[in-house]
Formats: structure tokens, sequence, C-alpha cells
């Protein structure tokens, strides 16, 4: 998946995205342990996809809390 695709989803379809890796990722380590994954390079695939919705996810989280004016005084 392309990081300019999932920069145009919103909080909700990335997080949905992620757990669905997720259970493919379980999915596939099951059937690579025994030895049924036809094509190794789909765990590798996955996990880098995985990897770009969390980057995505914590650049919004701290873009919203840099957007959010802090209160507390010293």
């Amino acid at each position: 998946m392309k990081i300019k695709d999932l920069r145009d989803q919103t909080r909700e379809e990335l997080l949905l995205r992620r757990r669905e890796i997720r259970k493919e990722q379980f999915h596939f380590r099951m059937q690579q342990q025994s030895g049924q994954l036809e094509k190794s390079s789909q765990v590798r695939s996955l996990r880098r996809d995985a990897a770009r919705i969390e980057t995505l996810l914590s650049q919004r989280r701290i873009a919203a809390a840099a957007a959010t004016p802090s209160t507390t005084t010293v």
C-alpha cells in the first residue's frame, strides 16, 4: 500500500486497516510455522504496511498535540 493512499484516509479507516493487517500477519505466521505459506514476502510487505500506518497515526497525534495550546503555567 502506498503512503499517498494512506494519507487520504481518516484516523478510523487507518485503525481499521491496522487491525486487518494484524489479523493477516497472525494468519501468515501460522501458515509459515506449518509450512503452508507460499509467498514469504507477504509477511515483509504486511509488516511494512503496518509500520506506515503506525507512522501516520503518530504523526497525526503529534500534530494534534502541537495544535492544542498548552494551559499549564509555571
